[in-house]
């Protein structure tokens, strides 16, 4: 019998380059949970405790604010990207 490994995208994101690509990626799609789940991805990569520190935020209400289904405000998410290193950048949209 062949033994399956469940697949976790945290195993992978061990550098910042890695981490943009993939919430780049993320905020292609159209529904926001898909950048949300990337995002909590990228904080269990990184660590939610010491993610939640370098943010300046309490790590339950970084646990709250990364839930499925939340609707975390725009400066909570500044601070996490702040936190990751990585920064957002608007270009034009293709016609």
């Amino acid at each position: 019998m062949v033994k399956l490994a469940t697949f976790d995208a945290a195993d992978y994101l061990d550098d910042e380059e890695t981490i943009a690509e993939y919430l780049s990626a993320a905020l292609e799609d159209p529904n926001p949970d898909v950048f949300l789940a990337a995002i909590r991805d990228v904080a269990r990569a990184r660590g939610m405790t010491q993610l939640a520190k370098d943010a300046g935020l309490g790590r339950e209400s970084l646990y709250k604010a990364l839930t499925p289904g939340a609707k975390p405000r725009f400066d909570t998410m500044l601070k996490l990207l702040h936190a990751l290193g990585v920064n957002l950048s608007a270009t034009p949209a293709h016609s």
